[in-house]
C-alpha cells in the first residue's frame, strides 16, 4: 500500500513546479523571481466541495449548453495568458492599452469628472490609542460614500502610510437600520491604526448606509444593464478611486505610500482599483478572484452578484485584470476550500499574472498566499495581508514584519460608527444605474445622405465591436441536416437541424405546397419564433405532421388558424419557414427562471448575450436556406417582441439584403429587449430600424407610431420610397 505522506509530498512538489515555485527539493534559482508563498494544508490538491453539496453546474445539465460554455472558455484560454502579445520592451505600453479597455468595461470611459468631494466629518471616536472619524464624501454629485477613517492617536509626526480597505458583503442591519458593511470589517481598521497607518474603510453601494443595488441581473431582472454597459463594479471602482482622492487630500497621509486590500467583494474591488489607479503601490486582494473557467464552467457565477464582474466586452480571463497591477507589489490571497473562488482558478490567475511580472522584471513584487479554510475572514488571511502591506509600505524585512502586532480587535460597536443621522434627500445611490453610464443621445433626423452614411458607419463599428464581438470570426459553414419530410393534404413539411456554430443546434421547419420545390417559390417567409410563438405554432400546421415533432405533446388544434394556413398555401406559391434559435422550442434550456438567469449571466462572462448569439443563428439560417435551394428568391423575416429586434439586426448584418421585415410588438427601446452588450452606448432600436429600413422594406405593427417618428423622418428626409417603412395598426385593435 503506498505511503500517503510520500504521495502527498510528491503532489505538492509537482504543484510547486507547475507554479514555478522553488523549495529545498528544487535548489536551482528561480530566474529573476523571488516569491513569498505560504501554502497551508494539502487540501489544495483536491476538488472544491460546493456549499451544501450543491454543484452550480447542475443549472446547465450535461448537454449541448454545458459543452458550449466549456468550449468557448477553452477558446479564450487558447489565446494565451495575460502575457500574450507582451514583451520586455512593450509590456508597459501594452498594459496601458489594456487599462483603458478595463476602464471601458467598467463604464468609466469617458472617465467621470473628478468633481468636488464635499467631505464631511460627522463624528469622532477615540479608544485605546485609535481615533476614528465618521465621514462621507460624494464621488459624483449625489453619489454618497460613507466611511470610517482609522488613525493612530499618537504618531512620530511624519506622514502616515495609508490603506484603503474595501469591504465585502457583510450585511450590518438592525431593526431596519443599515450601519454599513464597513462596520463588519472594523477590526481591520483597528489593526492598521494601531500599527501606524491611516486606514479608510468605505461602504459599498448595496450594503452601505444608503442601500443601492448590486443584484440587477442576479435577481432583479435588470438585463438592460448589459445593454447600457453598466455594472455596479464600475461604481465600486469609481468610489474607490475617489476615496484615494480623499486620502491624498489629508495632511497626515503620505501620497506615495498607499495600499488597498479587502476580501470577497472587497477583494474584487481591490482588483479594480489596483488595476486602474497607479497611485496604489501595494495591493492584497483576498478571496476576490478566480479564473473564467471557475466562474462559467464550474458555476461560481451563481454565488456572485453583479459587482464582481466587468462587462466583458473584450472577452478577458481574469489574469488580464490581475496583470494590470504589475510591476507594483501584489499578493494574491485565498483559502484552499473556498467554493466561490476555487483555488485551482486562483492558481490559474497567478500563473498568468506571474508571466507579466517576469516580463516587467518585478518577480519579487508578486506573492501568493494560500491558507487552509473556507470562504471566511480568518486570522491567517488577515495576518498575511498585514505582513505584506507592512513590508512594502514600511520597507521592513520579512523577519521584522512578523514582529508587528497581528491581532485584530473590534474596539467599537457598529452603532457607534454610523455616519448619517438621516439619508440625504439628494442621494443618487439607489438609482445610480440609470445615469452612471451614459446612453447615446437621441438621434437627429439626418440633414444629408453623407451625414446619414457617416452616422451609420460609426454605429455599425461600435455595435459590431462592443455588442457582437463574441461572434466567431469569419463565415462558418452552416450544416443543414434534413430530419423529416412528409406530404399530406397538399402540403409538404420538411424539418432540419441547422448548426450555426459547430456545437449549437437550431431547428427549422419549412411548409409549402407539395408540388413545389424551394426554387419554385415566389418567396419564403422565415418566422423567427420566441417561446410564445413556438407554442402558438404547435397549434396549427404541426397537427398535420406529428412525426416531425416526436417527443413533443402537441396542444389542441386551432382549427381556424390551420384553415387559414391551408388556404394561404393553396392560393400562393409561398413557403413558410419556422426557426427556433438557440434556447427556444424543443431546444429550450430550462423552465426555471432562476436557472435561466444564471445561463444568461454565463453568456455575459464570455462576452456574449443569448440575444446577441440568436442574431448569429438567424444570419446562419438565412445563409442555409439560400444555399439549400432558395437562391436569390425574395426572403421575408417575421417576428414578434424581442425576437423582432433580433430580426432587425440580422437584416442589417445579412450578406445580402432581406426583402422585407414584418415586426410585431417590437419594443421601442433595448431596455425592454433584445439585450446586447453595450448597445445603448451606440444607439437605440429606432436608429437600428432606420438602418434596416434603408436596405429592407419594413412593416412595423404598433399602435404607437410616435415611437418610430425618427425612422419615418429619416425615410422622408432621405427620399426613400413611400412603402420602405410603414407603421401599421395591430389587427383587431
Amino acid at each position: 500500500m503506498p505511503d500517503w505522506r510520500e504521495e502527498s509530498r510528491l503532489k505538492l512538489l509537482a504543484l510547486r513546479e507547475s507554479l514555478g515555485l522553488r523549495c529545498a527539493a528544487f535548489p536551482e534559482k528561480n530566474r529573476r523571481m523571488h516569491l513569498w508563498v505560504m501554502i497551508v494544508g494539502l487540501g489544495v490538491l483536491g476538488p472544491v466541495a460546493w456549499a451544501a453539496g450543491k454543484d452550480p453546474r447542475a443549472a446547465l445539465g450535461s448537454g449541448e449548453l454545458e459543452s458550449y460554455f466549456t468550449k468557448r472558455v477553452a477558446d479564450l484560454e487558447a489565446r494565451g495568458t495575460a502575457a500574450a502579445g507582451l514583451t520586455e520592451a512593450n509590456w508597459a505600453e501594452g498594459l496601458g492599452q489594456r487599462r483603458e479597455q478595463l476602464a471601458e468595461m467598467l463604464g468609466l470611459r469617458p472617465e467621470p469628472p473628478h468633481t468636488e468631494l464635499r467631505p464631511v466629518v460627522t463624528g469622532v471616536l477615540e479608544r485605546d490609542g485609535v481615533r476614528v472619524e465618521k465621514l462621507h464624501f460624494q464621488s459624483s454629485p449625489g453619489l454618497y460614500v460613507t466611511g470610517n477613517l482609522y488613525l493612530p492617536v499618537q504618531s512620530n509626526g511624519g506622514k502616515l502610510p495609508a490603506v484603503l480597505y474595501v469591504c465585502g458583503h457583510s450585511k450590518m442591519v438592525e431593526n431596519g437600520i443599515s450601519y454599513g458593511n464597513k462596520t463588519g470589517y472594523l477590526h481591520h481598521g483597528v489593526w492598521f491604526a494601531r500599527n501606524g497607518y491611516a486606514c479608510l474603510m468605505i461602504d459599498t453601494l448595496q450594503l452601505g448606509e444608503i442601500q443601492g443595488v448590486h443584484h440587477g441581473t442576479f435577481s432583479e431582472g435588470r438585463w438592460w444593464w448589459y445593454a447600457r454597459g453598466y455594472t455596479p463594479a464600475g461604481v465600486e471602482a469609481w468610489n474607490s478611486i475617489r476615496a484615494i482622492d480623499y486620502l491624498v487630500s489629508r495632511a497626515e497621509v503620505d501620497p506615495e505610500r498607499i495600499a488597498v486590500t479587502g476580501r470577497s467583494g472587497g477583494g474584487a474591488y481591490s482588483w479594480w482599483l489596483a488595476a486602474l489607479d497607479e497611485r496604489i503601490k501595494v495591493a492584497v486582494p483576498v478571496a476576490g478572484i478566480s479564473s473564467l473557467r471557475s466562474h462559467v464552467v464550474e458555476g461560481c457565477v451563481e454565488g456572485h452578484c453583479d459587482c464582481m464582474y466587468a462587462v466583458n466586452t473584450y472577452r478577458w480571463d481574469f489574469d488580464q485584470v490581475a496583470s494590470l497591477v504589475a510591476p507594483r507589489a501584489l499578493l494574491l490571497s485565498n483559502t484552499d476550500k473556498d467554493p466561490i473562488f476555487p483555488v485551482d482558478g486562483v492558481y490559474s490567475v497567478y500563473r498568468g499574472t506571474r508571466a507579466v511580472y517576469e516580463l516587467a522584471g518585478a518577480g519579487a513584487a508578486l506573492g501568493l498566499n494560500i491558507e487552509e479554510g473556507p470562504h471566511k475572514d480568518i486570522e491567517p488571511l488577515r495576518t498575511a495581508a498585514f505582513h505584506w502591506i507592512d513590508r512594502h509600505l514600511h520597507g521592513t524585512e520579512i523577519a521584522d514584519s512578523l514582529k508587528v502586532q497581528a491581532k485584530a480587535e473590534r474596539l467599537f460597536e457598529p452603532q457607534e460608527l454610523k455616519v448619517f443621522e438621516a439619508i440625504p434627500s439628494d442621494e443618487r445611490n439607489t438609482r445610480i444605474d440609470e445615469t452612471f453610464v451614459a446612453a447615446a443621445p437621441a438621434p437627429e433626423i439626418p440633414g444629408s445622405v453623407a451625414s446619414w452614411k457617416g452616422s451609420v458607419a460609426a454605429w455599425r463599428e461600435a455595435v459590431g465591436r462592443q455588442s457582437f464581438g463574441g461572434w466567431p470570426a469569419g463565415n462558418l459553414p452552416v450544416p443543414m441536416e434534413r430530419t423529416f419530410r412528409e406530404e399530406k393534404d397538399g402540403l409538404r413539411m420538411e424539418a432540419f437541424q441547422i448548426k450555426p456554430e459547430p456545437d449549437v443546434s437550431c431547428s427549422l421547419h419549412v411548409v409549402h405546397r407539395a408540388e413545389l420545390e424551394w426554387a419554385d417559390l415566389d418567396l419564403l417567409v422565415l418566422n423567427l419564433l420566441s417561446e410564445d410563438d413556438w407554442n402558438e405554432f404547435l397549434t396549427h400546421v404541426p397537427s398535420k405532421f406529428p412525426g416531425a415533432f416526436a417527443g413533443i405533446q402537441l396542444p389542441p388544434v386551432q382549427a381556424e388558424r390551420l384553415e387559414a394556413e391551408m388556404k394561404m398555401h393553396a392560393s400562393f406559391r409561398w413557403g413558410m419557414a419556422y426557426l427556433c434559435v438557440r434556447g427556444v422550442g424543443s431546444g429550450r434550456w430550462t423552465r426555471d427562471p432562476k436557472k435561466a438567469a444564471q445561463i444568461e449571466r454565463r453568456f455575459a462572462l464570455i462576452g456574449q448575450t443569448a440575444d446577441g448569439m440568436r442574431v448569429l443563428d438567424i444570419l446562419q439560417a438565412i445563409r442555409a436556406v439560400r444555399e439549400g435551394g432558395l437562391g436569390e428568391k425574395p426572403l421575408w423575416l417575421q417576428a414578434s417582441g424581442a425576437m423582432a429586434g433580433n430580426a432587425v439586426y440580422a437584416a442589417i448584418w445579412a450578406d445580402k439584403p432581406v426583402t422585407r421585415l414584418d415586426l410585431h410588438g417590437l419594443p421601442s427601446t433595448h431596455r425592454e429587449g433584445p439585450f446586447y452588450l453595450n448597445v445603448l452606448k451606440a444607439g437605440d432600436l429606432p436608429f437600428a430600424v432606420a438602418v434596416a429600413a434603408e436596405r429592407s422594406s419594413v412593416r412595423l405593427y404598433s399602435e404607437k407610431a410616435d415611437d418610430w417618428s425618427f425612422v419615418a423622418g429619416t425615410a422622408k428626409a432621405l427620399g426613400w420610397p413611400a412603402k420602405q417603412f410603414e407603421v401599421r395598426a395591430v389587427a383587431g385593435e
